[in-house]
């Protein structure tokens, strides 16, 4: 590997901070936070967000909050493959261009997709002179540690399985995103003990002893701290590049590395309530690695809902009202001009429902999403439930009342 030789107190380098670790663990919510914060501190930032899916929900979510304006070349989406895929690694290369283009932003900070490797990305940086990669981020969701390794006791054992068998799977690649990392970050800790806690981070700080372990409970970091990091240490990573590219090189051609597989569901009927909590409840384990997207219940259509699971958890928030479902609100003091206007938009809406519409992305082993996303499926209302729902029937409905939830 080249390493990148210029000063790293060149103030013409663009500093990047790369937010990696695996599905679920997080990224997107401390994204925001960085976001909430260089508005608050006025920081010039260029955002790059990638999705594995098609969907690009991670996109959408950030695209759609005040940070960044329609068409604002600060902001890169890219989806339907990983950044440590060779087309991903290309895709990169155009995302920074298009951000730096009208000037460099005081830091440019990387969001990857879960499945993402890390080391593409460091290669990547070491031979670019216009950048200066300082953080290499890892999220690590405690709960899933707990949950699928015991506490982190598993995550060896099972390494020097794969070792063994010449096999290269999800615990290859949690291992590997700790090893590059330049701070490990635990995050979920809120949902367990203290004590667990300890537990998980002496053994992942025992994967890498090089870097510190933190507890993050909510997705909040300063991004003080994190523009005045030092240069990312390339020589650190040297031997690890040399041991693991013969082994690596099949995966850097696979937008979906890892066995892993990824379903989008898009219909226009709305979930029945007390199905999906069933389908929740019986079919979610650690072969469903991560779903989201947006979404709505036949109880509750005037909302749209944020899909967010990870592992065995479910996070369900507010994301904003429909558009027909303000129109349908008595009570929403629209003028007659404003609800036209909002007939008007929603008779170009494709659904049956205005813009009411269920998009959600599925990615787990290919052994299992199958049967997850057919489950799914089947939590959407037949047609003679929308008949009954669309007259005014009520469904039974045992999510909690308040919009953020979390089930285990």
């Amino acid at each position: 590997m080249t390493t990148e030789q210029n000063p790293t107190d060149s103030p013409d380098r663009i500093p990047v901070l790369v937010l990696n670790g695996f599905l679920g663990s997080g990224k997107t919510t401390l994204l925001r936070s960085l976001l909430v914060q260089s508005r608050r501190d006025d920081i010039d930032l260029g955002v790059i967000v990638n999705d594995m899916s098609e969907l690009d929900v991670d996109g959408q979510i950030v695209a759609q909050t005040e940070f960044f304006e329609e068409g604002d070349r600060r902001f890169q989406s890219i989806h339907a493959c990983v950044l440590s895929s060779r087309r991903g690694v290309e895709a990169l290369g155009n995302a920074l261009e298009a951000i730096t283009s009208e000037g460099p932003p005081e830091l440019i900070i990387i969001e990857t997709s879960g499945s993402c490797h890390p080391m593409p990305l460091v290669e990547f940086f070491s031979t670019r002179p216009r950048y200066r990669l300082t953080g290499l981020l890892t999220l690590v969701d405690a709960a899933m540690i707990e949950q699928d390794y015991e506490g982190g006791d598993r995550i060896v054992p099972e390494l020097q399985h794969n070792l063994r068998n010449r096999r290269r799977d999800t615990t290859n690649l949690l291992v590997e995103q700790i090893l590059f990392s330049t701070h490990v970050l635990l995050t979920k800790a809120d949902r367990i003990g203290d004590d667990r806690i300890r537990v998980i981070a002496e053994g992942v700080h025992d994967l890498n002893r090089f870097v510190p372990v933190l507890a993050l409970p909510w997705g909040n970091l300063p991004l003080d701290d994190l523009r005045s990091l030092p240069e990312y240490d390339y020589h650190r990573v040297r031997p690890l590049i040399e041991e693991l590219s013969p082994d690596f090189d099949s995966e850097r051609g696979e937008d979906r590395p890892y066995d892993l597989a990824t379903r989008v569901i898009k219909d226009d009927r709305p979930f029945h309530p007390q199905r999906l909590w069933e389908t929740c409840t019986r079919h979610l384990g650690q072969h469903i690695h991560r779903s989201k997207g947006f979404f709505y219940l036949c109880t509750r259509d005037d909302v749209s809902l944020l899909w967010n699971q990870a592992a065995a958890g479910i996070d369900l928030e507010l994301v904003g009202h429909w558009r027909a479902g303000i129109l349908e609100d008595e009570n929403s003091n629209l003028d007659e001009m404003e609800r036209e206007g909002l007939r008007e938009r929603l008779a170009k809406e494709p659904g049956r429902f205005g813009d009411r519409q269920c998009h959600l992305t599925v990615i787990g082993d290919r052994s299992q999403v199958d049967r997850f996303t057919e489950s799914l499926m089947d939590c959407f209302l037949t047609e003679d439930e929308i008949v009954r729902w669309r007259a005014g029937e009520t469904f039974p409905d045992p999510w909690p009342k308040e919009h953020v939830t979390r089930t285990h």
